[in-house]
């Protein structure tokens, strides 16, 4: 008989297939001297209230304050966080984020006069501080503060509005309750006679079953759980929506969607310009769709036959450092300096937690502080294809953090959500790339196509869905209506009508996927996913395509962090995001993948 493979107790864990979290802090006792070190340094950056307005200086002092509990705070946040992952289980990390959590909320009432009171300098004499040399260090984190002037309240007001932050948060944390914990959703057979329990890992996995009866089965019970609970779900979300107009309206923005795209100084007619573009090329959706049909030999294609693999799926052995060796040779066209420093992180620089041990959790990040190594969490699997996919996209992140850390300052080396998935998939580009050049078969190829078309209808034209559907619901409750259950599903059906075409049967429970997305509740948020794998496809493209000078832009992105507005950053590496050419290219991939399964299948 085969050996039973057991899950390892962390202790079982090879140190070597570990992260080094000595990096940030050298054990649980250091980081509780750091605990109180914040503690003492947080009433330092009160004594500045009332004085900002007396010199540039004075305002340089309080931003050098700011910035030290900024980035003890943010090593205390990530060690926590990072050792809690290890095993969910254990409550003494789960506590160390709770406390910190509280310390972090009392930094940020402290700090909360800050905004206000810089606004209140009268103009012409923030003016004159601006050109002086004490500020040159902080002069476009200074302008991005000034932008808001419309925007930010008075200190008290501010600091009511700081105090209030957990109760803001409450839908999202109900929802989160109810969905992860709460709801049960029985068991279903897969193709073997195994009883699986549904769960909302499990769904997604016997979604890609080969038997379709097994898909069905899931599916229909996925949905009758929420179906059951359908009124709570759609009053959470309901209750997040009015708290985003809330939030939009008491600082003065038009609606909640231009307060939500300010910070990235993101024009509204990008994201209009997004799903415009997005739905004048969905035939070849269609078509993808119509494949899907005809290679799963099925009258109809429903939302259970999305998922299931075209081909057999074929069991990898694929071990971490050969998919590290893939990976970097994939990444050539980045120079040596880039690959060298990625294969010593991955391998011998400890930062990555490579395998699955009890109590971790699951899935997949990329975190880290000012500093530290720009830590991996991964569950590796080499049996599993996706597991080098979901390296190579993590390490992006990684190396994106590295140059930022290494060439900004700490006031400039955060980088946004908006730029953060172009390095992360521009990874996965270049890896799909590199594998289809040296497929050997058909199936192999047609496994590969399947997934870029996949990753492509996942990350540009679903997300795109969601992003329409975050501006709809948005704009019915600035409007006054009512957000019930059945105008949630409604406009979402509209929805599915128009992105999954004439020919896709809907079954009525799909109405209810609007319930149960968790992005909806960090509003508009889901569209920079889209934006971010189209200017990924474009910059991979140059980049493979090109030579040193396209290299070297793309590298100086990367070197860039927050320095600038993120579609500037992106302007400069060679995409303008303001014209609708990058996602129409994107979507033109798609369709010429679409061809090329067409004519595989």
């Amino acid at each position: 008989m085969a050996k039973k493979k057991l899950i390892p107790e962390r202790a079982q864990v090879a140190q070597g297939d570990t992260w080094d979290l000595t990096k940030i802090f050298t054990s649980d006792a250091a980081w509780e001297k750091g605990y109180k070190q914040l503690q003492r340094l947080t009433p330092k950056l009160g004594a500045f209230r009332g004085k900002l307005g007396r010199s540039a200086n004075t305002i340089r002092q309080c931003i050098e304050v700011e910035e030290a509990l900024e980035k003890l705070g943010e090593k205390l946040g990530v060690y926590a966080y990072l050792k809690s992952t290890e095993n969910v289980a254990d409550s003494t990390y789960q506590a160390m984020i709770s406390r910190f959590t509280y310390l972090a909320t009392q930094v940020n009432e402290t700090a909360s006069y800050l905004a206000p009171e810089i606004q209140a300098i009268p103009k012409k004499k923030m003016d004159a501080f601006m050109k002086q040399k004490a500020l040159e260090p902080y002069r476009f984190r200074l302008e991005k503060l000034l932008r808001y002037r419309n925007h930010i309240l008075s200190t008290n007001e501010e600091r009511l509005l700081a105090m209030q932050g957990e109760v803001a948060g409450s839908a999202s944390q109900i929802f989160g309750q109810l969905n992860d914990a709460d709801l049960t959703f029985g068991t279903v057979k897969d193709e073997t006679g195994a009883e699986i329990e549904l769960s909302q890992s499990s769904f997604r996995t016997l979604l890609e079953s080969p038997r379709r009866a097994v898909r069905k089965e899931a599916f229909d019970k996925f949905y009758k759980t929420y179906d059951a609970h359908k009124n709570t779900f759609a009053a959470t979300l309901g209750s997040s929506v009015l708290q985003d107009v809330y939030q939009a309206r008491v600082r003065n923005y038009p609606s909640a969607l231009e307060a939500a795209l300010f910070s990235d100084k993101v024009p509204v007619e990008v994201y209009n310009s997004l799903v415009g573009t997005v739905r004048a090329n969905l035939p070849a959706m269609y078509r993808y769709l119509d494949v899907r049909r005809k290679a799963l030999k099925v009258k109809e294609v429903r939302a259970y036959d999305i998922f299931t693999p075209l081909v057999k799926t074929v069991k990898m052995n694929n071990s971490y450092t050969n998919a590290v060796d893939t990976i970097c040779d994939a990444l050539h066209p980045l120079g040596s300096e880039y690959t060298g420093v990625l294969r010593k992180g991955l391998l011998d620089g400890r930062w990555v937690d490579r395998y699955e041990n009890k109590g971790k959790r699951s899935g997949a990040f990329s975190y880290g502080a000012y500093g530290t190594p720009p830590y991996i969490m991964m569950n590796y699997k080499e049996e599993v294809e996706d597991s080098m996919f979901t390296l190579a996209h993590e390490a992006g992140h990684s190396m994106h953090t590295f140059y930022s850390h290494r060439h900004q300052p700490y006031t400039y080396c955060h980088y946004t959500i908006f730029v953060a998935e172009v390095a992360s998939t521009f990874n996965e580009q270049l890896l799909s790339h590199h594998l289809l050049q040296r497929v050997k078969t058909k199936q192999d190829r047609i496994r590969l196509v399947s997934r870029e078309l996949d990753e492509i209808r996942g990350t540009i034209i679903r997300q795109t869905m969601f992003a329409e559907y975050e501006k709809v619901i948005h704009e019915l409750a600035e409007s006054g209506q009512p957000l019930t259950v059945d105008t949630l599903r409604a406009e979402y059906r509209k929805l599915i009508d128009v992105y999954f075409g004439p020919n896709f049967v809907v079954d009525e429970a799909l109405e209810l996927e609007c319930l149960r997305i968790p992005h909806f509740y960090n509003a508009f948020y889901v569209y920079k996913y889209a934006t971010g794998l189209s200017a990924a496809i474009a910059l991979s493209r140059m980049v493979r395509e090109g030579g040193k000078a396209e290299r070297g832009r793309y590298l100086r992105f990367l070197q860039s962090g927050g320095s600038k507005f993120p579609m500037d950053l992106l302007k400069d590496a060679g995409v303008d995001l303001r014209k609708p050419a990058p996602v129409e290219d994107a979507m033109k991939r798609f369709g010429e993948l679409v061809t090329e399964l067409e004519a595989l299948v």
